[in-house]
């Protein structure tokens, strides 16, 4: 479901909004005379988002080296991939 709101709506009602992201876990679209200008979304469901995104870049790096031949065995793509893991539970990038 997407949640879609007015650019005046951030002013007025902040705490409704802020509530939204934090309960539906979505982000809310914000609009400006009626064109779509910004995204709002809650912190834990931002740092998930951004999160997965690098795992799925990290592992998305390792099948391309594997095609490309740069990797020579299961053991050491397995341990490329379980450091990606480890690096997105962790925070780091």
């Amino acid at each position: 479901m997407m949640n879609i709101k007015p650019s005046a709506a951030i002013r007025r009602n902040y705490n409704e909004i802020s509530e939204l992201c934090k309960r539906t876990k979505e982000p809310v679209y914000l609009t400006k005379n009626g064109e779509g200008d910004l995204v709002v979304m809650d912190l834990e469901t931002f740092a998930y988002r951004e999160s997965m995104l690098m795992l799925r870049e990290r592992l998305l790096s390792s099948e391309l080296d594997i095609l490309n031949g740069r990797v020579n065995t299961i053991d050491d793509t397995a341990a490329a991939m379980k450091l990606a893991i480890a690096e997105v539970a962790s925070g780091k990038r």
